[in-house]
């Protein structure tokens, strides 16, 4: 599969998706946001894959913000649609897919960066990321979910601030607020996002899957996240994945999980 902005690399049950716009710090296009939407789609339904890492090129930028040269001259119609699409092809996607993603942020997570980051489940960054939201300093607002997640990830006073003053905060000011999880060397980054994603192979995909939908109910209005837990629990019962991890239990032994497969 040939792509224009991303790559993709495949590592036994872990695939990393690098954006590659190194000449415009990766900042988010159209054509980007539908190679990831494509490539994520892809990599969902392939059962060798059981983690997926997002990362950027170089060592300046994870992704720097939305290309604005794009979408300057839009109409009010337009950038209702822009908005839409992004979240659903993209942002939105991310959230729920039921294989976990993973932002290695290497360097500048702005704007539409930082919204990207934020989609993803977690969230492990260089020492010398920087991340904002300053698209009020260009008439806007967040539109790619910013103003929902981060209040979410940081609570709403500190939210409102970083939106209203358009500011930047580092990488251990990041981890201080519980926005990031992990804080690495710019060297260690990938190796490190890697551990842990190997750890995470370890489990049941079908039961991380049903994870990921009990916690983003909590989330969700329309939603009563507790019986989403109580279905969703009930529902590993009928797998093989618990068929496994039990008898493997009990038989002293390491499992070795069907999955999705």
């Amino acid at each position: 599969m040939n792509f224009e902005t991303i790559l993709i690399d495949k590592k036994e049950a872990i695939a990393t998706i690098t954006i590659n716009r190194p000449q415009k710090l990766n900042a988010l296009n159209k054509t980007t946001l539908q190679e990831l939407h494509t490539a994520l789609k892809t990599l969902e339904i392939d059962s060798n894959i059981q983690v997926i890492i997002i990362t950027g090129s170089g060592e300046k930028a994870f992704v720097a913000g939305a290309d604005i040269a794009e979408f300057a001259n839009f109409s009010a119609n337009e950038g209702h649609n822009l908005a839409r699409k992004g979240q659903e092809i993209v942002f939105n996607f991310i959230e729920n897919l039921t294989k976990p993603v993973i932002a290695a942020v290497n360097g500048f997570a702005l704007g539409g960066g930082l919204e990207l980051a934020m989609a993803c489940h977690f969230r492990i960054v260089s020492d010398n990321a920087k991340m904002g939201l300053p698209e009020v300093s260009l008439g806007v607002i967040p539109g790619y979910g910013g103003t929902q997640r981060l209040p979410q990830l940081v609570g709403k006073g500190k939210a409102m601030e970083l939106i209203m003053t358009a500011g930047m905060i580092s990488a251990e000011e990041a981890k201080a607020l519980g926005l990031v999880n992990h804080v690495t060397s710019q060297e260690e980054l990938l190796s490190f996002t890697q551990k842990i994603a190997e750890k995470i192979i370890r489990n049941s995909p079908l039961a991380i899957a049903a994870a990921i939908k009990a916690v983003n109910a909590n989330f969700d209005v329309d939603k009563n996240g507790f019986e989403v837990e109580i279905e969703a629990f009930g529902n590993c019962f009928g797998t093989p994945d618990f068929v496994e991890g039990t008898t493997a239990f009990l038989e002293k032994r390491k499992p070795n999980f069907p999955g999705f497969k």
